[in-house]
């Protein structure tokens, strides 16, 4: 479906004294995946609700296609919303449940037979059309609520946590399922979760929120390999924060003193000279055997390792004081390590990043 495209200008929600959403800009191409993403709290929920309409702004624009429809009544904006409870009714089957909308349009029993039918179809729900929602599973629901949202036709579907209520097993199946279907619908999706693998997983682009405001938009690569402040760095995934003082940049990128030693980040944060925050991914960690020479090789000794199946946790303290993680796959080998193993650290320049702040 052409359209879909979503510009939130200057939008801001207050409840009283307290500021929900702080002035907020942000743009969505039409037929794009977008997430937003943060801790209970942070003023993703409510900046959804204000875009499907149940919530008034304070001030600000929320432009579909052109039109501000930011005080617009919710029936008549081209959005469809799905909440995380699904909101079924029980006495309805699958089928009145999904053409339940088109009651209030001017489709024809044929458009209304049809439409339905291909909803159905298109969320793999044919075989179940006659059964009550009781007679469901969890992700089946959450099928049917996707065909109920999909079958009007929105411009921009709204999904509020709608995987919150699965087990995790479903939950990464059906995060899989969600964006194939959306790729194939070709519709806007604007998608709200404090789970960052789902956002990771199905987001063409996401937007990190904290406290009403946006710390950072881009590409789930971009946020989480180039996070643009320690809030996004820590709170995307695991990181290692190390503070380190800056001394000098160049176009290959920026010396620092980390306790007595020099390490080499990788170009980006534009960060003055002084104290500053430095982030490094566990899986970038490597760790070679003691004494090894080399640059940003860091001495160190193995504090604790934990086994996770695919992975191996393994903490290390670093002679200057700081705890890092580091990911070890498992590739059958056992290593040969155990707590206080001395080991050498490499920190890689191209995965060692400064942030702003």
């Amino acid at each position: 479906m052409a359209g879909g495209e979503v510009q939130i200008v200057g939008l801001h929600k207050q409840f009283g004294d307290f500021v929900a959403v702080r002035g907020i800009d942000f743009h969505i191409a039409g037929g794009e995946f977008f997430s937003l993403l943060g801790p209970s709290g942070c003023g993703k929920t409510t900046t959804l609700r204000m875009v499907a309409g149940f919530e008034e702004p304070t001030a600000g624009k929320i432009l579909i296609d052109g039109v501000d429809v930011a005080h617009t009544p919710p029936h008549r904006r081209p959005v469809n919303t799905v909440f995380q409870s699904y909101a079924l009714f029980p006495f309805m089957t699958v089928w009145d449940n999904v053409g339940f909308g088109l009651q209030y349009t001017n489709a024809t029993k044929e458009e209304t037979k049809q439409r339905v039918g291909d909803a159905l179809a298109l969320v793999q729900m044919q075989a179940k059309a006659k059964s009550k929602p009781g007679q469901l599973s969890g992700g089946q629901q959450q099928r049917v609520a996707l065909a109920r949202a999909l079958v009007l036709g929105p411009k921009v579907l709204l999904l509020d946590e709608p995987l919150g209520a699965l087990d995790a097993k479903l939950r990464k199946t059906l995060q899989i399922e969600l964006k194939a279907l959306q790729e194939r619908v070709g519709i806007t999706f604007i998608y709200v979760t404090h789970d960052q693998e789902e956002a990771l997983t199905m987001s063409d682009r996401l937007a990190v929120m904290a406290e009403g405001s946006i710390e950072q938009i881009g590409s789930p690569a971009e946020v989480y390999q180039e996070p643009a402040t320690s809030y996004v760095a820590d709170f995307l995934g695991v990181s290692n924060l190390l503070d380190v003082d800056v001394i000098s940049s160049s176009p290959q990128g920026t010396e620092v003193k980390f306790g007595a030693l020099t390490l080499l980040c990788a170009p980006g944060a534009d960060v003055a000279s002084g104290p500053a925050k430095a982030v490094l991914r566990p899986e970038r960690v490597q760790l070679l055997p003691q004494q090894q020479p080399g640059p940003n090789h860091v001495p160190g000794m193995v504090e604790r390792l934990v086994y996770l199946g695919s992975t191996t946790q393994v903490i290390v303290r670093l002679a200057p004081g700081a705890t890092v993680q580091a990911m070890v796959p498992n590739t059958g080998s056992v290593p040969d390590w155990e707590q206080g193993t001395p080991v050498t650290v490499h920190l890689p320049a191209a995965a060692l990043r400064l942030l702003a702040n």
